[in-house]
């Protein structure tokens, strides 16, 4: 196990982990179970460590492990320093870091601090009485003539954001479910509290933390209406949040959290925010490693829209700041269903994770990615989502990209001996990652190919970013320079062959194709036109000629 005081990587090394590395997302529900509960555990997460490792990865995010009662799966925490017995127990989790450093995989842990369940301790004590010393842990007011609640603030999950507690006669707030009360950021108590939970996970080698709903830690303390918009789905959405959301006490705290983890050697954390303009303001030097830039997943599939979308990104990023790209996570639909799945689907994949992989920053992958994991249709019935049963069939909740990975052509594709907690899509027998490693061309090597062409290409991680199309409209084009080594990558986004002008590499080199996710043939270039082949994503390295 890494402790607080013994270095990671090679001595010399320059790269480094969070910023050089891949970070691949585990949903532990889904992952592997190892008790036939039909639930997945860590001892799962410990024995797939391998398929890990060989798919190149540097690191895993595991979501929530803490104890729940589960109404938002593990997002609802009663307990932040202990495993819940679904998952395992302490000394699973010791066995999987161990394990996982062993393999020289980094280990970064899912951390819900904006709320608690409503069954931790903290809570329980808080709604006993007005007087009890943890009463301020939490957002309490008083509700006004006629039971007017205190502002027009609205859950994320629908409903207003107020609950009243008939054993105090006040109303708590709650961002998410009832059942998720917020903890109350400006207390210097809870604060405290919460970064012994960091150097408690810290201590036992946890290398970081994916931070949930980040911009949400703090409220206006004088809980003033939200303007109304016009527009909106979702009464959520039919506000502006200025006083529920980024208020400017977040900054302060995620200092705080950054001295913290410089006490430690090569730790990070990562934050969940819902909007660029935050993300870009809390990362840097003294603030977040990393922040998700989420703009990916709500861009439809052509060339021009992912080109604004970078460079909305890259021209605003601080100078101190890291990029971090994503395709898909436990709360979206899965990117070959949004791209669209089909008889083209895997080559559309091959062709995204190609951009996401070339791109400057940190990239995450979502279980399943790796071998082209689509939706799955979940009846109503079987919903476990508690924004799919509430908004159904408006919205159909998060399950269909959370469902079980898929192992073999197996029973359950070998997740699991038992019953599974969600249905297995119908595709696993012929989507799987035992049958994608047997398969040369499949999407499954494809990524392993990837990988490995990203970790030994320096201008591929840390290199400048220039667009080569000026306004795309079907292929995106860029190039990646670092030092004297420059690659340029290729991406057609249209299911039809492209000619494609190739700039004129370096002086005195020719563009040596690396890797292309639909030809194996050599190809070299001076520049000049080049045929794409349909949805096809080329990397050429400049090599002397």
């Amino acid at each position: 196990m890494i402790t607080g005081s013994e270095p990671f990587n090679n001595p010399g090394s320059d790269f480094l982990w969070w910023r050089d590395g891949i970070i691949y997302q585990i949903y532990p529900r889904s992952f592997a179970d190892t008790n036939s509960d039909g639930v997945g555990d860590l001892n799962g997460i410990t024995e797939k460590l391998d398929h890990i490792a060989t798919l190149g990865v540097d690191a895993i995010w595991i979501s929530p492990i803490n104890p729940s009662p589960m109404y938002d799966f593990g997002y609802d925490v009663s307990d932040y320093e202990s495993i819940d017995p679904v998952f395992g127990n302490l000394m699973d989790f010791d066995r999987l870091i161990a394990e996982a450093h062993r393999r020289r995989i980094r280990v970064v842990m899912d951390l819900v601090l904006n709320h608690t369940s409503h069954l931790h301790p903290w809570f329980i004590a808080s709604r006993s009485n007005r007087d009890d010393p943890k009463r301020d842990w939490y957002i309490w007011n008083d509700v006004g003539p006629s039971g007017r609640l205190p502002n027009n603030w609205q859950s994320t999950f629908g409903g207003r954001a107020w609950e009243f507690d008939p054993r105090t006669g006040q109303v708590y707030y709650h961002q998410f479910l009832k059942e998720q009360p917020d903890l109350n950021w400006r207390n210097p108590q809870v604060r405290e509290r919460i970064y012994q939970v960091l150097r408690f996970w810290l201590n036992r080698g946890v290398d970081g933390f994916r931070l949930d709903v980040v911009m949400s830690y703090f409220k206006d303390s004088q809980f003033r209406n939200n303007p109304v918009k016009l527009f909106g789905l979702y009464a959520f959405d039919r506000q502006i949040h200025k006083y529920d959301l980024d208020q400017p006490e977040v900054i302060s705290v995620l200092q705080d959290f950054r001295e913290v983890l410089d006490e430690y050697p090569e730790r990070m954390a990562v934050g969940e925010v819902i909007d660029l303009d935050m993300a870009l303001r809390y990362v840097g030097r003294d603030k977040l490693h990393l922040a998700f830039n989420f703009d990916f997943l709500r861009q439809p599939w052509n060339a021009a829209s992912f080109h604004r979308s970078i460079l909305r990104y890259i021209r605003r990023l601080p100078s101190d700041a890291q990029p971090c790209f994503v395709l898909g996570n436990h709360d979206v639909n899965r990117f070959p269903s949004r791209f669209g799945a089909g008889i083209h689907s895997d080559n559309r994949t091959k062709v995204a994770a190609t951009l996401l992989l070339t791109l400057p920053g940190t990239p995450f992958i979502y279980y399943g990615e790796e071998i082209g994991m689509q939706n799955t249709p979940i009846p109503r019935a079987d919903i476990q989502d508690p924004p799919g049963w509430r908004f159904w069939p408006f919205y159909k909740g998060r399950d269909p990209a959370r469902t079980p990975m898929q192992w073999t052509a197996d029973k359950n594709s070998g997740f699991t001996t038992g019953i599974p907690w969600l249905r297995l899509n119908k595709d696993f027998q012929i989507r799987n990652v035992s049958t994608q490693n047997a398969n040369p061309e499949s999407i499954l090597n494809y990524y392993k190919k990837m990988i490995s062409l990203r970790r030994i290409t320096p201008s591929l991680r840390q290199g400048s970013y220039q667009p080569v199309t000026g306004k795309p409209s079907q292929v995106l084009a860029y190039l990646r320079q670092y030092s004297s080594e420059n690659c340029l990558v290729i991406l057609n986004f249209k299911n039809r062959n492209i000619n494609f002008l190739i700039p004129q590499p370096p002086a005195d080199t020719v563009w040596d194709l690396r890797l292309s996710s639909r030809r194996a043939e050599p190809v070299r270039s001076s520049g000049g036109e080049f045929t794409l082949h349909p949805l096809e994503a080329c990397i050429f390295s400049a090599i002397q000629r």
